[in-house]
């Protein structure tokens, strides 16, 4: 099968190492033709996903039209904060039935919408799904195995991309819980922050699992308000992420939330990072999201708080310790 991976980041140049070790012809397409060029000579993601070695059967190209003109698979890992745009580049270029896979994990900040939403309003498409879970790229690469799930609105299509990207490193379960498995992967982005300001403070076990715990009811409490099944949040987009992005050397969220717990400014972390944390941006539109529906988040105030409003992580903590007492829910 002809495959065009979207995104030349991490995890792009790991699900499209994966579906190249399938068998498939896999394209990698990225927005500047001099850095494709630079990990073509050193077969090397050298920015993103280093001390990876990439096979001379992969294919590149900075040229949407180019890209997609063959494809018949479409995988999406561009960061939230520019994916509408790089849907657009590729409008009315893929053709007709091809199955478009998002791996993106937020919210879009001008329109609220799900990567999913602007996928299919965009490329004018009805074959989406959405492939989450825990899988930090830097293991996938590498072999190491894991389980995720992919969701589409049609099961149908959800068990297309189960067929493709399934195999023996690699299990995908199915579901038709579009909307819940996407917000579980935008939310937990944020929760992850907190927990990295805890770890940041020097605290302990304890604190580390009653964020994760408290983080869970939150990402349930939102999920279900928009529409999401509240069991979507007990299996691998939901929990499963959750802990992985919250406890993983790897995940960029806790780390901008472990530097922020020791005392560094959102701008100099931020400035110092080659990778986006998604946490950073999405915790402004779950915010928002959060008021606007009406449910009780406060993690995610929080974090908005601490990258938005010049809290402390000292003054965070306290903010949530000394919140109104209440039954457990």
């Amino acid at each position: 099968m002809n495959i065009i991976i979207i995104g030349d980041g991490g995890w792009g140049t790991a699900i499209g190492l994966l579906l190249h070790a399938y068998g498939h012809r896999v394209t990698l397409w990225g927005p500047f033709a001099a850095y494709l060029d630079e990990m073509r000579a050193a077969r090397e993601n050298t920015r993103y996903l280093p001390g990876i070695a990439l096979p001379d059967g992969l294919r590149w190209s900075a040229e949407p039209a180019a890209a997609a003109a063959d494809a018949e698979a479409v995988v999406l890992a561009v960061p939230s904060k520019y994916y509408a745009a790089v849907c657009a580049s590729f409008a009315g270029l893929i053709p007709a039935g091809t199955l478009v896979v998002s791996l993106t994990k937020g919210l879009c900040e001008s329109t609220h919408c799900r990567m999913s939403e602007i996928a299919r309003a965009t490329l004018g498409l009805d074959a989406i799904a959405v492939l989450s879970g825990p899988s930090h790229a830097e293991e996938v690469a590498r072999g190491i195995p894991t389980a995720v799930v992919a969701a589409a609105e049609d099961e149908a299509v959800a068990q297309r991309v189960q067929q493709l990207f399934s195999g023996p490193l690699f299990r995908v379960y199915t579901s038709t819980d579009m909307l819940g498995v996407e917000i579980g992967g935008a939310v937990k982005n944020v929760i992850a922050i907190a927990v990295g300001a805890s770890d940041g403070l020097g605290f302990g076990d304890n604190t580390r699992a009653a964020l994760i715990t408290r983080g869970l009811a939150e990402v349930t409490r939102f999920g279900i308000a928009l529409g999401a099944r509240p069991e979507t949040f007990s299996g691998l987009s939901g929990i499963g992420d959750l802990i992985v992005t919250c406890t993983s050397r790897h995940s960029r969220n806790h780390s901008v939330g472990e530097r922020l717990g020791r005392g560094e400014s959102i701008e100099a972390i931020l400035g110092s990072m080659k990778m986006v944390a998604e946490g950073v941006w999405n915790a402004k539109v779950i915010h928002t999201l959060g008021q606007t529906h009406g449910v009780e988040m406060p993690i995610t105030d929080i974090v908005h708080a601490l990258c938005y409003e010049g809290f402390s992580a000292r003054t965070a903590v306290e903010t949530l310790m000394t919140r109104d007492m209440k039954p457990e829910a």
